[in-house]
Parts: structure tokens; C-alpha cells; sequence
């Protein structure tokens, strides 16, 4: 038996492949229809699941808020990140620029590290805040701190301060002569809390700085000349003039005296056994110690030479009464050899 087969046209092709699109298309719907079924039916479980477990938690608001926290983190890591790279780069800036205005080296550093501590702390409530932290009880819980800290610390605090001011305000140097505390030495250190001297006997004093801003000092070596003077006491029947002419010639003849200001003498005082004249000279702030000690031993030799008494310190006693003291010792040596 024969088959006798149609011939294929253009409008049965035509309707085949809309037959195939219309397949496809009602198959996608019926999966979609599947899937959001499926997902409805696993969101539905979970949420009787989590209601069973007595956690009212709708999954849609657990996802997006899984997400959320995400994205906050994610950004919170970035903004610490970045704060800390700009702030680095900022303090090199501003390291720069505190070098190149000659401050102490002490305060660079302590400034340094004063802003970088303040820059971390800054970029840490920043990222805190992004992951939606108050940081008002945050920054509460810190000045409390640093008010029990500062409490705790108060001469600390105060001595750190004061070394803040000492090496900003440069009253002395490292190097400098100063008279500081009634504390008389050469500065070999200058901390942001306690200065060290070395007194001429090679003594080692720590100093703390609260007591230094506190109390008055002298700088002996900063300005680069300093006045001698030169005290000593001729006596009542000495001639004054020739005691002023040998101290002189005697400051002339040093040649670490300055002409400018020219040497002068005074008479300063009339003390009780003597007349107190004194020599006013200018040196070096170096060649001080050394013209002092000079002086006062070429002019004893100069006065030595002009006939210029200087006198010891004298004192007359009268005693009254002497007869009576007198009778007084003759019974007491007679009450003795009786005995």
C-alpha cells in the first residue's frame, strides 16, 4: 500500500513555528509559575518554621537586611581604610611644615603623635556611624575616660604641659647656663615632662617642668655677653683712689675683657670693718667663670703691691661692770681651795 505525501508549503511551516512559540512560551510561564511557587512554598516553610521556633522573621526582611548590613560593613571598612591613607598623608604634610619651622624635635614628635591619635579616632567613629552605631555614647564613654585619666594624672598632665610650653617658648636650651629651682647648671635635657641639669661639681638634678613654669629662671648664656663684678672690701684708713686705679690696671691688662663697655669701680657699701668697692667688667658669656676667678686674685696682688689694706672682719666687746666680775672669780677661787 502506497502513502501519498502532502506537499510542505510556506503557510504550514508558517504554523508549525507558531506552534513551537507558542509551546515555548506557555512553557517558560508554567516554570515561572513553578519556580515562584517553589520559592513562595520554601519562604512559606522557613517562615512556619521560624514561627514554630517562636521567631516571627519574615525571610524577605532577613535578606534584605543581610544585605544591607553587608554593604555597611563593606563601606565602613573603606571609609576607615581611606580616612587612615589621607590622614597619613596629611601628617606628612604637616611633619613637613613643623620641621621647617624649627621647633624642637620633642614637640614634632609629640605633635605628631598627638594628631595621628586624634585622626584614628575621627575615622573610627566615622566608620562606626556608617554601620549605624551611636557614637554619642561613644565619644560620652571617651571624655569620661579622659576626665578620670586627667584626674588621675593632674601633675602628670601639668609637667606635660609645661614641657609643651618650654620647648614651644624656648625660655632656655639644651646647653644653656640657667639658674632654674635654685638650681644652678648647665641643661643637658629637655623631655615633655622633666628637665636635667649638671651642676658645676659634675651633680646630675631632674628637674620637673611644672616646677620650672611655675617659679622663676635665669638664662645666664643667652645673650652673648655677660658683666663681671668683682666685690672686695679695703679698709676705713685705705685710700680709695688708689684701690680704684690698681683695680683697674688690673682690668686692663686682661685680654679677655672687653674695652666696650670700658671697666669701671664703685663704691657699693660701707659695711662694718670695711669699704666695698666693685669692679664692673664686660666678657665673653664662655670666658665668665674664668675673668671672675682672675680678677679677684690679681687684684689681692695688686693690693698687695699699692699698700691697700683689706681688713678682717672685726668686732669690739665692752663689758661692764668689771670690778664686780673680778671679786666675783676671787671667791670662786677661794670657795675652791677652802675645799
Amino acid at each position: 500500500m502506497t502513502t501519498l505525501k502532502e506537499p510542505v508549503t510556506p503557510e504550514a511551516v508558517i504554523k508549525a513555528a507558531e506552534g513551537v512559540k507558542l509551546a515555548t512560551k506557555n512553557t517558560k510561564e508554567v516554570a515561572k509559575e513553578v519556580t515562584t511557587a517553589t520559592v513562595e512554598g520554601l519562604e512559606g516553610t522557613t517562615n512556619h518554621a521560624l514561627e514554630f521556633l517562636g521567631v516571627p522573621i519574615d525571610i524577605h526582611t532577613l535578606i534584605h537586611d543581610g544585605v544591607e548590613l553587608g554593604i555597611n560593613i563593606l563601606l565602613a571598612l573603606l571609609i576607615f581604610f581611606v580616612g587612615k591613607w589621607v590622614g597619613k598623608r596629611v601628617l606628612t604634610v604637616i611633619n613637613r611644615m613643623l620641621e621647617r619651622s624649627r621647633l624642637d624635635q620633642t614637640v614634632v614628635n609629640f605633635l605628631n603623635n598627638l594628631l595621628y591619635g586624634l585622626m584614628i579616632v575621627a575615622v573610627l567613629l566615622a566608620a562606626l556611624n556608617k554601620l549605624g552605631i551611636n557614637t554619642n555614647s561613644f565619644v560620652a564613654v571617651l571624655g569620661a575616660a579622659a576626665v578620670a585619666i586627667g584626674m588621675s594624672l593632674k601633675d602628670q598632665l601639668s609637667n606635660l604641659a609645661a614641657g609643651v610650653m618650654i620647648v614651644i617658648f624656648r625660655p632656655f636650651g639644651r646647653g644653656d647656663y640657667v639658674e632654674v629651682g635654685g638650681q644652678t647648671g648647665t641643661v643637658i635635657d629637655i623631655t615633655l615632662v622633666n628637665t636635667r641639669i649638671r651642676t658645676p661639681a659634675n651633680h646630675e638634678i631632674i628637674i620637673p617642668n611644672g616646677d620650672i613654669m611655675t617659679n622663676s629662671s635665669t638664662n645666664y648664656t643667652s645673650l652673648p655677653k655677660r658683666r663681671v663684678d668683682v666685690l672686695v672690701g679695703i679698709g676705713y684708713h685705705s685710700d680709695i683712689q688708689k684701690a680704684r686705679e690698681a683695680m683697674l690696671s688690673v682690668a686692663s691688662c686682661h685680654d679677655k675683657i672687653l674695652k666696650h663697655p670700658a671697666p669701671n669701680v664703685r663704691v657699693t657699701a660701707l659695711s662694718e670693718s670695711s669699704v666695698d668697692l666693685t669692679l664692673y667688667v664686660w666678657t665673653e658669656n664662655d670666658d665668665w667663670f674664668d675673668v671672675q676667678c682672675d680678677l679677684l686674685e690679681k687684684v689681692k696682688y695688686a693690693f698687695d703691691e699699692s699698700g691697700v689694706d683689706i681688713p678682717f672682719p672685726n668686732r669690739t666687746v665692752h663689758i661692764q661692770g668689771v670690778e664686780g666680775l673680778s671679786k666675783l672669780l676671787q671667791e670662786q677661787k677661794s670657795a675652791a681651795s677652802n675645799s
